[in-house]
Formats: C-alpha cells, sequence, structure tokens
C-alpha cells in the first residue's frame, strides 16, 4: 500500500513497517502440521524446543516451519502436506503415510514447539540438518536457520557452515535428551543467539 501526502506538494511516502507476525496465526496453523513422519514409522525423531527473545522470554505466538530430507539423503517429491476435506474445505491435515519432510508448528502459550519427523540424512557433502524457517512478532521478515542433529561427531566436525561459524556453532546442534528425541531453542537476539541464514 502506498500513501499519498495531499497536504503539500503531491509525493508519495513510504508504507510504515509491519511486522510477519503474530497476523499469520489465523490460517497458516493447520492440524497435524508438526507431525511430520509417518504414523507409526520407527525411526521417527522428536525436535522440540522453545522461541526466546533478547530477554530471554518464550513467545507464546511465534510460527516454526521444519523441512528435511529423507533418510537416504534424498528430497520428498511427495506433494500435499495438506489435504482439504471436499465437503466443508476445512483442512484434514496430513494422510499419515507419504513422508513430505516439510511441517508447520505454532508454539503454544508457554512458547514450546515440537515436530516429529524422520532423521534426515546427508546432501551434498555436509552434516544432516533440518532447515527452519522462524515467524515472530517484531520481526520485518523470517528468519531461516538450521538444525543439526548429534551422533555423527566426524559429519559435525567436517560441516562447511559449522566450521564457518566457529564458536557459535552450538547454537545450531540440538542437545539429545533420550533415545529420539533432542532439545532445540531458537534464541532470536541477545545472548546465545541462534545463527540465522541469508540467501541470495
Amino acid at each position: 500500500m502506498t500513501k499519498i501526502d495531499t497536504s503539500g506538494p503531491e509525493h508519495v511516502l513510504p508504507t510504515p513497517s509491519h511486522t510477519v507476525g503474530p497476523f499469520y496465526g489465523y490460517a497458516l496453523p493447520f492440524r497435524g502440521g508438526e507431525e511430520i513422519a509417518p504414523a507409526g514409522h520407527p525411526d521417527t525423531v522428536t525436535v522440540h524446543g522453545y522461541v526466546l527473545d533478547g530477554a530471554g522470554r518464550p513467545l507464546p505466538d511465534a510460527f516454526v516451519e521444519v523441512w528435511g530430507a529423507c533418510p537416504d539423503g534424498t528430497v520428498p517429491r511427495v506433494d500435499g502436506a495438506l489435504r482439504r476435506d471436499p465437503a466443508s474445505g476445512g483442512h484434514l491435515g496430513r494422510n499419515g503415510v507419504e513422508f513430505t519432510g516439510w511441517g508447520r508448528a505454532q508454539t503454544d502459550a508457554s512458547g514450546h514447539w515440537y515436530a516429529r519427523t524422520l532423521r534426515p540424512g546427508a546432501r551434498g557433502g555436509g552434516a544432516p540438518y533440518l532447515s527452519v524457517c522462524v515467524f515472530a512478532r517484531g520481526l520485518l521478515t523470517h528468519l531461516f536457520t538450521r538444525i543439526y542433529l548429534p551422533g555423527d561427531e566426524s559429519a559435525l566436525a567436517a560441516d562447511p557452515l559449522l566450521t564457518r561459524v566457529g564458536e557459535r556453532r552450538g547454537t545450531l546442534i540440538a542437545s539429545e535428551e533420550a533415545a529420539g528425541t533432542h532439545r532445540f531453542d531458537i534464541r532470536l537476539q541477545g545472548e546465545g543467539e541462534t545463527v540465522f541464514l541469508e540467501f541470495r
């Protein structure tokens, strides 16, 4: 939207900036968005954590999108993480069988999010990772990061991105809480800020 200043000579004023959230909460979440792995799959892993602001406070209205490769490292080619009910037009969620590799999770009232997916395989010579996109109030654009899962220390040590970020690499590696369960907090700014990526 553009505003025209009619009080003097006609000229165009820029539209004020808007944040990316929390306005998306109405239409973007869908039932089962965080359940990416097919129902009952034996190789399912759970990644969970909190989205935190600069003061370390959890954000109850953030939105996390997660994408990961198949366990063999290939890119999933299945269409449609979202299915619609032909009668009501509402979202049915997933079919529980096919692996799309992609999901959406909204943080709850305590700022917590989770995703159940399949452990990704390595692609392109680096360590396996989950791609993450974060939407939250106060952000003028969404943020990109990665979640590396522990387990293959040699691959993590040789990963090109983890090598480049040096001492901050710990903000990209989840911690293992139990077999198949990993903790990954996303800190938007301040001490311990998560490394965010820019794609050009």
